[in-house]
């Protein structure tokens, strides 16, 4: 192989099964070090145990909305182009090589390597052990609470970038359009309009899903996969290596996490099971605050977009209303002109009349009374028009 890569022991289920095509996944382990892998769904579904439908949510020729799901022993994650599984030990991430998701991987490598631990260096100096849980657990947060931040942050600073840009275009093309009515700066406003109602709909999905974790609390729980570690049989615990046959510091670690355990059993009692997820909430609340402010900008920017629309809506009306006018205007003189010329026609005619005889007098007096005639019935239909409110004073 090119690459280095995972191989799987055949799995008795997949048997006679329809081989499917490999897809490029990294793996991240809990030093920071990253692998890539070329693996079928079959091979990711042994490794981190979970079930075909919860992996075919992270398929992108699939449309799925954005999700964050707690497992047994992992974390699905689906949110906008970072799909990812997430164990206690190690994170799984799909299309490492695309341009979005390559500063992800960066941030991930650093984010995850072991921390210096406090206490490690001043174990003789801490004395009683309430003291010394109080410092792990203030010094190295669950390793999928790590990874679930710098998924959680390179979202909330995505959109929030994408949210940026859409104003930085979209401000000044409403103030263009509303100085200037064109063809042209009314369909750069339309596609602005386009790009923000699909880029709101992506930033709504993400703050539901959210929202939806923070309001309940056994959604949380399904998240603390260290803590179903630490309270899981010994049997269950020693099977850690089948799960994670890459992972050699997972013993140590479940081990440093039952003395912790142990020695919290008595505080536990104390605190009740709120305190259980209160490091996870925290950490969501500050997500969902980001992305809500994000959200909040948006709905800022629709609402001045349907500001600029009603302004507009109005200039329109406006010009609308000149042009009935004029209209009007130019229908009465019309109708005046007509009478003008249907006396002029009728004495044009070669008809012979009594009154005939003096040509120039009989001339005068017919075009100064029809014109006098005329121009009074134009400035009655005015007078009358305004009267009904039809134009302006």
């Amino acid at each position: 192989m090119g690459r280095e890569g995972y191989i799987v022991p055949a799995d008795p289920q997949a048997v006679g099964k329809k081989k499917t095509a490999p897809r490029s996944w990294i793996l991240i382990d809990s030093a920071g070090q990253g692998t890539v892998l070329d693996v079928d769904k079959y091979a990711v579904m042994h490794r981190v145990r979970i079930h075909a439908r919860d992996l075919r949510i992270l398929d992108p020729l699939l449309s799925y909305p954005s999700t964050i799901l707690g497992r047994d022993r992992a974390i699905v994650l689906n949110l906008e182009h970072l799909k990812a599984i997430i164990t206690a030990e190690e994170v799984l991430l799909r299309d490492p090589l695309d341009e979005n998701v390559v500063p992800v991987v960066e941030e991930l490598k650093r984010r995850l390597q072991p921390a210096n631990s406090f206490c490690r260096g001043n174990e003789n100096e801490v004395v009683g052990g309430h003291h010394d849980i109080e410092i792990i657990e203030e010094d190295e947060s669950p390793f999928e609470f790590r990874a679930l931040e710098v998924a959680l942050e390179a979202i909330c600073s995505f959109l929030a970038a994408r949210t940026t840009e859409l104003e930085t275009a979209a401000y000044p093309a409403l103030d263009e359009l509303t100085s200037k009515i064109s063809s042209r700066n009314l369909d750069r406003v339309r596609k602005l309009k386009s790009a923000m109602t699909r880029l709101t709909a992506r930033v709504q999905k993400v703050r539901d899903e959210l929202e939806q974790l923070l309001d309940d609390d056994d959604d949380m729980n399904d998240l603390y996969l260290t803590r179903k570690l630490m309270v899981s049989s010994p049997a269950s615990a020693s099977g850690g290596a089948n799960w994670y046959p890459a992972s050699p510091t997972i013993g140590s670690r479940i081990s440093k996490a039952s003395r912790a355990t142990a020695s919290r059993a008595s505080v536990a009692t104390v605190k009740g099971d709120e305190n259980d997820v209160e490091d996870l909430e925290m950490l969501l609340e500050a997500y969902f605050m980001q992305i809500d402010g994000t959200y909040n900008k948006l709905t800022t920017l629709r609402e001045y977009i349907d500001d600029t629309e009603d302004y507009i809506n109005i200039q329109l009306d406006n010009k609308r209303n000149q042009l009935i006018q004029l209209e009007l205007f130019v229908s009465a003189g019309t109708v005046c002109l007509s009478i003008y010329s249907l006396v002029a026609g009728i004495f044009g005619m070669n008809i012979p009349y009594t009154w005939n005889e003096n040509h120039s007098e009989m001339f005068i007096w017919v075009v100064c009374v029809t014109g006098v005639l005329c121009l009074s019935l134009f400035l009655l239909i005015i007078k009358y028009a305004r009267y009904k409110g039809l134009v302006g004073s």
